[in-house]
């Protein structure tokens, strides 16, 4: 159990840190008075500062308790493989579609699909947006709230119920989300961009700490990592394929299987493209970069420095197996997401621990307020602003920074009700699932912005429209949806629908995209639009 006086001295750390970031949240971001200084930093962001925000948005919660638990759980390097196609895919961004996101001069991304093809296309692009990242950045947020559960356990010596548990994750919950939305609204972009350069320094320089700790602490030191490690025969390039295997089942195992080379060069590559290029979250903060050379350069220097990253949270997993297998820990948790807070809480020294601690609020608070201000700046842009288009300049800003809280209440409802999920689903583990949601939607968008860029005559507002429509539906089907809703209905699922393999998802999206571009494709561009707002 945790001692009183140790638990404040840890708190005091934590509670410096929040005093820092909000400090720097308001007073780098001063009060924004214009849309383009909230929404862009008028346009004036060091790329440095920039790279430093993209890799905070990328490493949420999720990533800071669920790659270690990956780790933990499957020990070995095989999720580094999709950061292969991550840097192929910010490649492609980089030279398709920044420089033009640049040259029209937009907000929001989506105004480039109203001048590309229509306003009904912008609408729906900006739409699956909305939807998509609401439902993914409220399933991460809740990963911030279980080092409060696992300090529950930790503290009391007692397993928390589930009712207990619940209350933990929406009570932390609601306090990350209203402490980030405050300095946020104020500050605009530029409160994003610096606090998430510190919030990227905790993290990185607490993960070290955690892999040195176990070093240190690991009994019998190097001699007993190395072996662990050989026995474990830790790879990193992972086939799926096995030898003698017909052509069909190795393709089988191939799309079904989450961490194989060929998920990283393919699918991967699709999902970069598509977090990379079509989602405002990520490249609103590219936007406030000087020019679009340098924004290309933060963009694909961060994927090379997401491979060591990734690297550390992984061996910090790995390390973790080792160690508790040498102490065994009848109290550690089931869930696998839950491991790293354990250790944290139970094996890092004081003051140390509440630099971890502020850490993955860190990760958390760096996703929410990238995920608030590109909310509130694309449904400002894309339908309050065309909606109301005599309204001034304050008026603008002003609802922006309304629709920032009201995009922040919805997030806390999903992230609660991720978190009863979760709660009643102990054997789920998280990367999967924040992952998994883009699969469904982003895949139609990557389509429809391919399209645009590689076209000039293909593609029309109607024919869009049938095309996202159409890669949602091979998409849910190569999940297994249709038979999954017939089961939940109580009905008999489909046979023949059991033979379509289900696909993990790192290929989710690239299904998605191929079928939305291929089928858009077949309409032809009747006119140019002219963007209005």
């Amino acid at each position: 159990m945790l001692v009183l006086m140790d638990v404040i001295v840890d708190l005091l750390v934590v509670c410096a840190y929040f005093i820092l970031v909000v400090y720097v949240g308001l007073r780098f971001g001063k009060r924004e008075e214009t849309l383009e200084g909230f929404a862009l930093g008028g346009r004036s962001i060091p790329w440095l500062a920039v790279l430093a925000s993209i890799i905070a948005a990328e490493t949420s919660a999720a990533t800071f308790l669920g790659a270690p638990g990956e780790g933990f759980q499957l020990c070995n390097y095989a999720y580094l493989q999709i950061l292969f196609g991550a840097i192929i895919g910010r490649i492609i961004v980089a030279r398709l579609f920044i420089k033009a996101f640049f040259d029209y001069n937009v907000y929001s991304i989506y105004e480039y699909l109203e001048i590309r093809f229509g306003s009904v296309t912008r609408t729906a692009g900006s739409a699956v947006f909305l939807i998509t990242r609401l439902l993914a950045s409220g399933a991460r947020l809740y990963v911030a709230a279980i080092i409060i559960a696992v300090g529950f356990q930790v503290f009391t010596g007692t397993q928390p119920t589930s009712e207990q548990q619940i209350i933990i994750y929406v009570g932390s919950i609601l306090f990350i989300t209203i402490l980030t939305a405050i300095y946020t609204s104020v500050g605009g972009i530029k409160a994003v961009v610096w606090t998430d350069c510190i919030q990227s320094s905790v993290m990185v320089g607490g993960a070290v700490s955690a892999i040195v700790l176990l070093i240190v602490i690991m009994p019998g030191g190097w001699s007993t990592i190395a072996k662990f490690f050989t026995e474990t025969q830790t790879p990193v390039l992972v086939s799926g394929t096995t030898d003698g295997a017909t052509i069909s089942t190795n393709v089988r195992n191939i799309l079904t299987s989450e961490y194989t080379i060929w998920a990283a060069i393919f699918g991967s590559t699709f999902t970069a493209m598509a977090t990379h290029g079509t989602d405002q979250d990520m490249v609103q903060r590219m936007l406030t970069a000087e020019d679009y050379k340098k924004s290309r350069m933060s963009l694909v220097v961060s994927g090379f420095a997401d491979i060591p990253i990734a690297f550390i949270f992984l061996t910090i997993g790995i390390l973790m197996n080792c160690y508790y297998q040498q102490n065994p820990d009848p109290h550690l948790p089931q869930k696998n997401s839950e491991i790293f807070a354990y250790f944290i809480l139970t094996r890092m020294p004081i003051g140390l621990r509440g630099l971890l601690v502020a850490g993955i609020f860190a990760t958390a608070m760096g996703s929410l307020s990238a995920a608030l201000n590109a909310l509130a700046t694309s449904f400002t842009r894309d339908f309050y602003g065309r909606r109301n288009p005599s309204a001034t300049e304050e008026n603008t800003v002003t609802a922006a920074k309304r629709f920032t809280f009201v995009f922040a209440a919805l997030m806390t409802l999903v992230a609660s009700v991720t978190a009863f999920f979760v709660v009643n689903h102990p054997d789920s583990r998280i990367i999967p699932i924040v992952l998994g949601i883009f699969g469904y939607t982003y895949g139609s968008l990557l389509g429809i912005f391919l399209l645009g860029f590689l076209t000039k005559n293909r593609g029309s507002d109607f024919g869009n429209c049938i095309a996202m429509v159409c890669g949602f539906l091979v998409v849910s089907l190569l999940t297994g949806i249709p038979n999954q809703l017939l089961e939940l209905c109580g009905a008999q699922p489909i046979e023949h629908l059991k033979a379509i393999p289900v696909v993990s998802f790192p290929w989710r999206i690239m299904f998605g995209a191929v079928t939305t571009m291929g089928v858009a494709s077949l309409f032809s561009t009747t006119h140019r639009a002219s963007i209005k707002a």
